[in-house]
């Protein structure tokens, strides 16, 4: 038998859209020999659909696009859909109205439905706000071999392999118990870095435990923050792989299952990235290409500061979008350096992109003017810097505005988390690209993108990065170097380390200090920050959900007798003096 792997990238909430994807893919595979076509989880309409689930006539819709699916699709090839399902049990005896489902369509109908068994409650995933889990193993028997069908989650609970159970129930085992001759999973699995290397070390784990071949099948694409990388692929009983798609493009995977051997053939595997730069430069590339065309745009505006961060978005834009959609916008100030004119248009020239020169210098001078009664006998400092980031904020909200171009957001990961940007100015689009790329990463990339010739202007990667909102300023000013910050940074957010394992790792307890109450008190801005590209497993996007007004930092130390002495946490108040920076 020949099983083929629908790697989709469906819109969500476009049935007829996603179907008519669903639809082609199906012709491919039988024009490839396929007898059996597997899709993502949710590829009727699109994962993660949100609350569009609790919308009854979406509901309607759905049922009815995969009422036609089923009669439009080749009436030979067995097809599993990602669907939902309602619960006509839930109003006698509670729980969710719909299951998180796989259809299985042949011959012009829907022969059976399976639901997804373990409902995932953590990072991006909210499904029990949604479903109800389903109670019985699933699976079904094609041209007499038996096959397991698993959605997502159901295959992240071996306990030999995590140490601990996450649910009462392990659906690999259940079938195995069954005597399946192989598992299919539908999946829809946000990337992160290094994620698929986990992936296939837990399938492994599993495909040997209980002597089973399993096939999983990913969705590719972005929808929202999220990104899925596709990088579908099969393990045979050893837990080898024996094939594997692209990683971040839609694909037909052909999978060959010997049934003599109850094992699968080898077949194509698609090659592993050389580094970690070139995952992620994939993956951003696609999040932004996605984002833009799915949103409904075809052109992107950003301010060029001659700034790495600018730099690297400005490229990113150029390979998802093409030079001819991309516009670079200058907004050089009093304090703006000759460096940062150069750089920026250098960089433009290399990436092939459109500029144009805003100055602001009059714009500042009517704002000191405005003020000048009532910032009378005060000194230059905070609002009067923010003022210039803010200028060029509302310049390039008015260009989007009057062109219809998606604002880009430029600000990394290291500038988020400690707040070293401005609410209404650097912080305005509706994109942030690198928002969860640390700054250090963000010069990796730089320098991975130059390896074959110079892209981002030398200049760009070794001058000290600086706001320039006032004369020789630079981010080390306000911050610690990017490699410790970073690094506290890293230890805090994504390892949950104390002050005491962080200070115990090296640090000055006075550094951790700063910093801790620099990333509780810039909450308030993240909330109100554009939407990010997710490539982290910790970033501020959906699976962030800290709360603004919190005192924890000043509680604390009663419960941990060995952590750093931290501040107590000033709310904002519309008063307070946040540092901006940027």
């Amino acid at each position: 038998m020949k099983i083929a792997i629908a790697q989709l990238n469906p819109i969500i909430g476009d049935l007829p859209k996603n179907a008519q994807k669903i639809l082609e893919a199906a012709q491919q595979a039988v024009a490839k020999g396929a007898r059996l076509l597997l899709t993502p989880e949710l590829s009727l309409c699109g994962y993660p659909p949100r609350d569009l689930l609790l919308n009854p006539s979406f509901i309607e819709a759905m049922g009815i696009t995969l009422q036609q699916l089923a009669r439009d699709l080749p009436p030979k090839l067995a097809v599993l859909v990602g669907t939902v399902d309602k619960n006509f049990q839930a109003k006698t005896t509670g729980g969710k109205t719909l299951f998180n489902s796989i259809a299985w369509l042949e011959a012009g109908k829907v022969k059976q439905i399976f639901h997804k068994r373990l409902l995932p409650t953590y990072d991006v995933f909210d499904e029990h706000r949604y479903f109800e889990p389903g109670l019985q193993a699933n699976y079904f028997t094609l041209d007499d071999i038996n096959i397991g069908v698993t959605v997502c989650e159901d295959l992240w609970n071996d306990e030999e392999f995590w140490g601990k159970r996450s649910y009462t129930v392990n659906p690999i085992a259940d079938l195995a118990i069954l005597g399946v001759d192989l598992i299919v999973n539908l999946s829809a699995s946000p990337y992160t870095l290094s994620k698929q290397r986990f992936r296939e070390a837990m399938l492994s784990h599993s495909a040997v435990r209980f002597r089973q071949p399993i096939i999983y099948a990913n969705q590719v694409g972005g929808n929202d923050d999220l990104i899925f990388d596709g990088r579908s692929f099969a393990l045979n009983r050893q837990g080898e792989v024996i094939c594997r798609a692209s990683g971040f493009v839609t694909d037909l995977l052909i999978i060959e299952f010997d049934q003599e051997a109850r094992d699968f053939k080898l077949g194509f595997i698609a090659p592993d990235y050389d580094c970690e730069e070139e995952e992620i430069w994939q993956a951003l590339v696609l999040g932004l290409k996605d984002y833009t065309r799915k949103c409904g745009f075809s052109q992107v505006v950003l301010g060029l500061s001659g700034g790495i961060d600018s730099s690297l978005v400005a490229a990113i834009a150029t390979s998802a979008l093409g030079k001819e959609n991309v516009l670079g916008v200058l907004m050089p100030s009093p304090h703006s350096s000759d460096h940062s004119i150069t750089d920026a248009l250098a960089l433009a020239a290399n990436l092939g992109i459109k500029t144009h020169i805003l100055p602001i210098g009059d714009l500042m001078q009517a704002y000191d003017k405005i003020f000048a009664d009532l910032f009378a006998e005060t000194e230059f400092g905070l609002a009067e810097e923010n003022i210039q980031s803010r200028i060029r904020g509302n310049l390039l909200m008015a260009i989007s505005n009057k062109f219809g171009h998606l604002l880009l957001s430029t600000g990394n990961k290291s500038e988020m988390a400690v707040g070293y940007c401005t609410l209404y100015g650097d912080m305005n689009g509706g994109l942030a690209v690198i928002a969860d790329v640390p700054k250090t990463r963000v010069y990796a990339l730089c320098r991975w993108l130059n390896r074959n010739g110079e892209i981002i202007p030398h200049n760009v990667l070794t001058k000290a990065p600086s706001a320039e909102l006032k004369p020789g300023q630079v981010d080390q000013d306000s911050l610690p170097p990017y490699d410790i910050l970073d690094d506290i940074l890293q230890r805090l957010i994504q390892d949950h380390q104390s002050p005491a394992q962080i200070v115990s790792a090296g640090h000055d307890p006075a550094v951790v200090e700063k910093v801790m109450k620099m990333v509780a008190r810039a909450e308030f801005k993240r909330r109100q920050a554009p939407p990010g590209l997710k490539i982290t497993d910790r970033a501020f996007g959906t699976g962030w959900r800290m709360p603004i007004a919190s005192n924890w930092l000043a509680v604390k130390n009663t419960y941990q007798t060995r952590s750093v002495p931290t501040p107590s946490l000033t709310l904002w108040n519309g008063q307070n003096t946040h540092p901006r920076m940027k």
